[in-house]
């Protein structure tokens, strides 16, 4: 080891820091595959937040960037290592330190994976609402970190909108704590909200408060196959104008659907162009709402409504959802959008992603979370096929363009990483742009956290 990297091991218990090769080439990508990655100096694998205090520090003094991860199922490179970086992964930091019942929160380490956290609260009667599609792998830090999305956000928010404090580490080591226990608070700027989505540029998150809901009523799911795309969503337009609230509004485009039955046999109905899986959670009124659901489905041309007859069935639905991003993978390489714009605007988005198909002689998925406008484009190719990465590149510029055409956003959860920081300047414009570096360098003057990432 070089003196720097020896002495950082002095001050970490045996373990904790790794720099060989192998462990380290390990960690060097999140889920984003044709993003850059780096060689990083090692992996730190902190248990407390003294630990990350002392790795910090040794950063701080010696300028030497710091890369924090979750589980590394993110999409868009924030994760990804940067050369002669120390990557911080934070998985080991797994505890839930407290569920309230009474106050309705928890207290948890950023390692704790969402769906082990949405378990435990449930066992108590509790409900944790944001449940991004890799919810069984990916942890509460990595969602704060993007302030990730998911199915049920539709009807109960993101991410951001159930965190109430946080414990931080800063780039020089020091220890803060933002937000505050208390389902109110409005004392000075809100700066929970801007560590949430800062992807690791701000600060390592060692501690979070989150919200809690009551527990949902039995929901029931339910499905509605379209032989036309732009009917669906005129379909979701119709349904969520009507002041219906579903728990969950899910799109699978034609490929999606094919690739998900090829990839796991669920009965999937191939042929269809367009699937919706809609879900109310308002036990004994859902019945009647997913019946509204699909008259309005049934009244713009749907083929079939299906609504689950039991929680096995409604359960399916949501996995072959989930399944999607797996499935794409086995199929090549990709690049995924994942763009939202207005609802009103989804017609205008599908018809746009198939012209720009066409133009650049590329194939593109479109699955999404179309509830909030929310849609994964994903441009597949072949791997290691240069010619074709560079249509796929130009493909995924023109869709999110076309996004920002359309009054919508360039990530609605994935975040900016490196995938899309060329184009940030683009959506916040130049003055907005100019205060976001000036915060950046408010909490890293080194420019020492996650460098080259988001800004």
């Amino acid at each position: 080891m070089t003196a720097p990297i020896s002495e950082l091991a002095a001050l970490l218990p045996e373990g904790a820091l790794v720099t060989d090769e192998a462990t380290s080439d390990a960690y060097r990508h999140d889920s984003a595959s044709s993003c850059a990655a780096g060689r990083p100096l090692g992996v730190v694998r902190p248990t407390t937040t003294a630990e990350v205090q002392a790795v910090m520090r040794w950063a701080s003094r010696h300028r030497v960037p710091v890369v924090p991860q979750g589980a590394r199922t993110g999409l868009s490179g924030a994760a990804n290592a940067v050369d002669g970086a120390l990557l911080v992964s934070m998985v080991r930091m797994d505890r839930i330190l407290e569920i309230d019942e009474v106050d309705q929160v928890a207290i948890v380490e950023p390692g704790v994976v969402n769906a082990d956290l949405s378990r435990a609260v449930a066992a108590v009667g509790l409900f944790y609402p944001p449940d991004p599609s890799s919810w069984e792998l990916s942890t509460i830090g990595g969602n704060l970190a993007t302030n990730a999305g998911g199915l049920c956000c539709v009807k109960y928010g993101v991410t951001a909108d159930f965190v109430r404090g946080l414990e931080v580490v800063l780039a020089d080591g020091e220890v803060v704590r933002v937000g505050r226990r208390t389902a109110k608070g409005v004392a000075g700027y809100d700066l929970t909200r801007l560590l949430v989505g800062s992807e690791g540029t701000l600060g390592i998150i060692t501690e979070a408060t989150l919200a809690l809901r009551p527990a949902p009523e039995p929901a029931l799911t339910m499905a509605a196959v379209f032989a036309k795309t732009a009917d669906a969503m005129t379909a979701v337009t119709r349904i969520m104008a009507s002041g219906m609230r579903p728990s969950m509004m899910e799109f699978l485009d034609k490929p999606s659907i094919r690739a998900v039955q090829a990839y796991r046999d669920m009965g999937l109905p191939v042929d269809a162009e367009a699937m919706l899986i809609t879900q109310s959670d308002r036990g004994p009124l859902a019945a009647a709402d997913v019946a509204a659901m699909g008259a309005i489905c049934e009244e713009l041309g749907a083929s079939e409504v299906a609504v689950a007859e039991d929680a096995v069935e409604s359960a399916m639905l949501t996995q072959a959802r989930r399944l999607v991003n797996p499935a794409v993978e086995e199929l090549g390489a990709t690049l995924i959008d994942d763009v939202a714009v207005p609802r009103a605007r989804l017609v205008d988005l599908l018809a746009g992603m198939e012209q720009i198909a066409a133009a650049t002689g590329t194939f593109v998925i479109c699955p999404g979370h179309i509830g909030d406008g929310n849609m994964h484009p994903t441009v597949v190719f072949d791997r290691g096929d240069d010619a074709a990465a560079e249509r796929a590149q130009r493909a995924f510029d023109a869709i999110m363009r076309l996004a920002l055409d359309l009054g919508g956003t360039i990530t609605g959860e994935h975040g900016v990483g490196l995938l899309k920081r060329t184009w940030l300047r683009s959506e916040l414009g130049e003055r907005s742009y100019a205060l976001q570096q000036q915060i950046k360098s408010v909490f890293d003057p080194l420019g020492i956290l996650n460098p080259g990432k988001v800004l």
